[in-house]
C-alpha cells in the first residue's frame, strides 16, 4: 500500500501558528520598550535594577517560556528526520523554556519586596504551579523516554499522560499570563489613571488575544493527525477482493 502523504490541514495550523508567535513577541517586545515607565516599581526608592527585572518577567516569560514551549510541542509535528532526533530537540527546547520560566520568576523575587509580597494574587500561584507541572513534566520525559533500561511497554503507557500533562501545562501557562496582563492592566488603570482606550491599553490587550489564539491553534496542530490516509476504493471479483488507492 502507498504511503501515507502529509495532511492539508497541518500545515497551515504551523504556519499559522508560526505567525501568530512571531506576532506575540512583537506586541510584547514592543510594550516593554515603548511604554517601560509602566513597569517601574511602585516606590519611589526604586532602582533601574528593578526596572531591568520588572521588563525581563513578561519577556522571559511569553517569549521564553510559551513561545519555546509552543515549538518544542510542534517538533512532533514537522522536524523531518529520526524519533531519536525529535526527541533530542523536544527535550532541549523544553529545558531552554524551563529555564527561561524559572529565570522570568526569579526576577520577580529580586523585587524590592522580596518573595512574600509577589505571592499574594491567582497570577502568583498560578504561575507557580505551573512551573512545578513543567518541571515535574520534564523530569518524568527525561526518565521515561530516555533511560535505557526502561521497557518499551511502559513508555507506551506513559506516552498519553505525558501528551496530555504537555499541552495541559502549556494551556495553563497561557492561562496564567492572560491573568498577569490582566492584573497589569488592572493596576495601570486604577493606580496610574492609564485610559481603557490609549495605546498601551490596545497593545496589552492584543496580546492577551494573540496568546489565546496561539495556545488554540499550537493544540490543534499538536493533536491533529501528521498524515493522512489516502483514499481506497474496492474493486470486486469473482475470486477475490482487491483495494485500490487513489
Amino acid at each position: 500500500m502507498a504511503a501515507n502523504a502529509i495532511s492539508t490541514t497541518l500545515l497551515p495550523l504551523l504556519f499559522f501558528a508560526r505567525i501568530t508567535g512571531l506576532l506575540v513577541a512583537v506586541l510584547v517586545i514592543f510594550w516593554a520598550l515603548a511604554f517601560n515607565t509602566s513597569f517601574l516599581p511602585h516606590s519611589a526608592t526604586a532602582s533601574n535594577e528593578d526596572l531591568i527585572y520588572s521588563v525581563l518577567h513578561p519577556l522571559l516569560m511569553v517569549i521564553g517560556f510559551i513561545l519555546i514551549s509552543g515549538e518544542a510541542i510542534l517538533v512532533h509535528r514537522w522536524l523531518p528526520g529520526s524519533t531519536n532526533l525529535k526527541k533530542s530537540v523536544h527535550l532541549c527546547l523544553q529545558g531552554l523554556a524551563l529555564a527561561c520560566g524559572i529565570f522570568g520568576i526569579w526576577t520577580k523575587f529580586q523585587g524590592e519586596n522580596g518573595i512574600v509580597a509577589n505571592f499574594y494574587s491567582l497570577h502568583s500561584w498560578m504561575g507557580l504551579i505551573c512551573m512545578s507541572l513543567f518541571c515535574a513534566q520534564w523530569m518524568m520525559g527525561f526518565l521515561s523516554f530516555w533511560h535505557k533500561g526502561e521497557v518499551r511497554r511502559v513508555r507506551i503507557k506513559v506516552l498519553p499522560w505525558h501528551i496530555f500533562v504537555g499541552l495541559y501545562t502549556y494551556g495553563l501557562a497561557v492561562a496564567t499570563a492572560e491573568t498577569g496582563l490582566l492584573e497589569k492592566l488592572t493596576f495601570l488603570q486604577t493606580k496610574r489613571n492609564l485610559s481603557k482606550r490609549c495605546p498601551e491599553s490596545m497593545v496589552v490587550n492584543g496580546l492577551g488575544l494573540g496568546l489565546a489564539l496561539l495556545s488554540g491553534v499550537v493544540i490543534l496542530a499538536a493533536i491533529s493527525p501528521k498524515y493522512q490516509a489516502l483514499k481506497t476504493k474496492l474493486v470486486y471479483s469473482s475470486s477475490d477482493t482487491i483495494r485500490l488507492s487513489l
